[in-house]
């Protein structure tokens, strides 16, 4: 993989004409160019003094700029700094007289083009309207993208290591699981046996989709679906991932509580079918992302199951759990060897059973590759 400090040196000079600053907070974008990873993320904001000004600032044939908090510098052993000047900012110090001075030393003046991160914080956005008369916004996210969208050998490799981490997670997860365990304590030994196993943690709230004849699928009330006792007949629906070093995986399989239904079964078998032509039809410099979308999704269709598969195939993955492209009809995006997707089908029935499958696949030009190739069959827990 190329060092953080050629992947910095390839976006400065790739900025040049489009953007007279960039600022990128701490978060995915960031992670990427420099290796400063962001932290498991809090359910309500955890404010330092000045943190609007938090992360790194761009310009076009300049040193880039990182500037901390003092919490931050202290407390958050960020890492990945080496080549920047770093400016800390004190409790007591005052973040607008810090920044003005940056972009005063960087020249950026009256109706500059300051890009930003998708993610950015809006408060930054406020503080650098007052500090720059007639500014211009932009995406800096979109700026990265084309970066970003194609990973290289060594990026696929540690996303390939990171499934084998929530694989490993996931068979440990299910040589536990026994009839009449809650919902809750399945999600609950899957975050602990990612972190077990050397994720940081789960890369998105881990998921359960549970449905079957006496236990209706709940989308969206975890404090209601939690309590929940998986007895038979139960179709158990897994979604979730691993983290590691900045990269995200996305993985699903499905376990019956209980013997199978010749239903449950049935609709196992579809989705795999599914799953394997979309992953067939994922071939570099051949196709579009529309194009896989309905070569999964016509599996489905013919087999009198189509309006069950709700949502779009999959999507682009790699430093954020949902990245675009996304295979789905209307996006038209070529797709390119390095690409990486989740393929993900499933049929879900609100009182009866479903399933799911979900792999992170490489876009190659003879057709996918899978990062995560194990249990293929249905998993039955008696």
């Amino acid at each position: 993989m190329a060092s953080y400090t050629d992947r910095m040196s390839r976006f400065r000079n790739s900025i040049d004409g489009k953007a007279d600053l960039v600022f990128f907070p701490m978060g995915t974008d960031l992670d990427y160019l420099t290796g400063i990873h962001r932290d498991i993320p809090n359910y309500g904001r955890n404010l330092h003094p000045g943190m609007w000004l938090e992360g790194c600032w761009l310009a076009p044939g300049r040193e880039p700029i990182l500037t901390l908090p003092r919490m931050t510098a202290e407390f958050g052993a960020a890492g990945g700094t080496e080549g920047m000047d770093v400016r800390v900012l004190g409790d007591w110090d005052d973040p607008v007289k810090m920044v003005s001075g940056i972009l005063k030393d960087l020249g950026i003046g009256e109706g500059a083009v300051i890009a930003v991160s998708d993610d950015a914080e809006a408060e930054s956005l406020i503080e650098l309207q007052k500090l720059v008369p007639g500014v211009r916004f932009a995406s800096g996210t979109a700026l990265l993208r084309p970066m970003r969208v194609i990973k290289d050998a060594d990026e696929i490799e540690k996303l390939r290591e990171a499934g084998r981490i929530t694989e490993a997670a996931f068979d440990a997860t299910v040589k536990q699981m026994k009839i009449g365990m809650t919902e809750l304590e399945v999600a609950a030994e899957i975050d602990y046996q990612m972190k077990k196993h050397g994720s940081l943690g789960p890369s998105f709230t881990t998921g359960l989709y549970n449905s079957g004849p006496n236990h209706p699928l709940n989308f969206g009330d975890k404090l209601a679906t939690w309590p929940r006792k998986l007895t038979p007949p139960v179709s158990v629906l897994f979604d979730f991932g691993a983290v590691l070093d900045g990269m995200c995986y996305d993985f699903g399989r499905t376990v019956s509580i209980g013997a199978p239904s010749e239903e449950q079964v049935l609709v196992h078998r579809l989705i795999m079918e599914s799953q394997r032509a979309g992953i067939a039809a994922l071939k570099a410099g051949a196709t579009t992302c529309e194009a896989v979308d309905k070569a999964a999704r016509d599996v489905l269709v013919d087999a009198g199951y189509g309006d069950k598969f709700r949502h779009r195939l999959g999507h682009g993955i790699g430093w954020d759990v949902h990245e675009p492209p996304f295979l789905t009809h209307g996006d038209a995006t070529p797709v390119e060897e390095g690409m990486i997707f989740t393929i993900e089908p499933s049929i879900f029935q609100e009182v009866g059973v479903s399933a799911r499958v979900e792999d992170c696949v490489v876009a190659r030009p003879g057709g996918g590759e899978a990062l995560t190739t194990g249990f293929q069959e249905l998993i039955v827990i008696e």
